[in-house]
């Protein structure tokens, strides 16, 4: 089964086991404000640690270096905040992980370190050798 369409189904699932279990704690109407207050909370830490990642970005680009890492991370808030809007328990946790600067670097770091390692045993390169020709129809121009 492709990996998109488990995740489609999972996903829901343990949201929906989640509102019953939480639910049935706290209550319907705690839970339904608990849901609106991460989204509203969310949203606007997540416009916050955006317009810092920009601010460093540009910091960046004035001293002539690439903001790698800033790009990664902006893109990485966005789908926090993506995250967070979604209504579900598991969404907005995972949103909040994403969304706290040392969070998130722990876990591009760990990314980082799984895609080093892949790409350091692979050479992008092609080592040879070349030999210059001369034809006849050179020398003639």
């Amino acid at each position: 089964m492709n990996s998109i369409l488990l995740l489609i189904i999972i996903i829901p699932a343990i949201e929906i086991f989640l509102f019953i279990k939480i639910g049935s704690q706290i209550g319907a109407i705690t839970t339904v404000l608990l849901i609106f207050t991460t989204a509203v909370v969310g949203v606007y830490y997540a416009k916050y640690e955006g317009l810092n990642t920009l601010k460093a970005g540009f910091t960046q680009l004035s001293k002539n270096e690439t903001p790698t890492y800033e790009m990664i991370s902006g893109a990485a808030i966005a789908f926090a905040a993506l995250l967070l809007i979604i209504p579900g328990f598991a969404t907005d946790i995972l949103g909040f992980l994403i969304i706290f600067p040392i969070t998130r670097k722990f876990i591009f770091n760990k990314f980082a370190k799984k895609f080093k390692n892949s790409t350091a045993e692979k050479n992008n390169f092609i080592d040879g050798d070349f030999e210059d020709i001369e034809d006849e129809n050179d020398k003639k121009l």
